[in-house]
């Protein structure tokens, strides 16, 4: 990996952060179809931004990579504690509909489909991680999840995630996630993957 320092995010990443996670995911699988192509980018900029200051910095735990000039990789989790956030997580989802524009009714049927999948146990939940694409092949994706990982294990609950892209099932399952559920969304969604990683000590 480059020299990039991986470290706590604070608000004052939250910019960065979003520019980050809309540029790796501007072409995502989940993204194209829950949210609208009509200024997409900017609509998933907005989503990650809102996730960021909403959730993952004041209820979660949030980690960036910096380059030269500002944050190239982050990772957002939500925690056991995170449960504190409903009202927060009630506010995202009411903003939803406009975010998710003339996806709107696929983002609902998606989530539906993949609720009954995911843990009703204390977990960290992987919500949001992301390279710059510029910065991707460095070995940055696995250095900014391994801080959470090791706080799941220090915390000795699982780490779960879901993923849209079939290419990242290998690399979680290198960082020790196994395949709990296979997906096909409904509305012509993409195959999602639902993954757990027991915790280590």
């Amino acid at each position: 990996m480059t020299g990039n320092r991986i470290r706590p995010g604070d608000p004052g990443d939250t910019d960065g952060v979003a520019d980050t996670l809309a540029a790796a995911f501007s072409d995502y699988a989940w993204t194209r179809h829950t949210i609208s192509a009509d200024d997409h980018v900017r609509r998933v900029r907005d989503l990650q931004r809102l996730f960021v200051e909403r959730i993952g910095l004041p209820h979660g735990r949030v980690w960036v990579a910096n380059g030269p000039a500002d944050v190239v990789a982050a990772a957002v989790w939500t925690t056991p504690e995170s449960t504190g956030a409903g009202a927060a997580f009630a506010d995202l989802a009411g903003l939803m509909p406009a975010l998710a524009g003339d996806r709107a009714f696929a983002a609902t049927s998606a989530e539906k489909a993949l609720t009954p999948h995911r843990p009703t146990e204390p977990v960290w939940f992987l919500a949001t991680v992301g390279v710059h694409p510029a910065h991707q092949g460095k070995g940055l994706g696995r250095a900014i999840v391994e801080p959470g990982l090791a706080a799941a294990d220090a915390a000795g609950v699982p780490a779960f995630l879901e993923t849209s892209e079939a290419g990242n099932v290998a690399f979680y399952r290198k960082l020790g996630f196994e395949v709990t559920a296979e997906v096909e969304l409904p509305d012509g969604g993409p195959t999602t993957w639902a993954l757990r990683r027991a915790p280590r000590r």
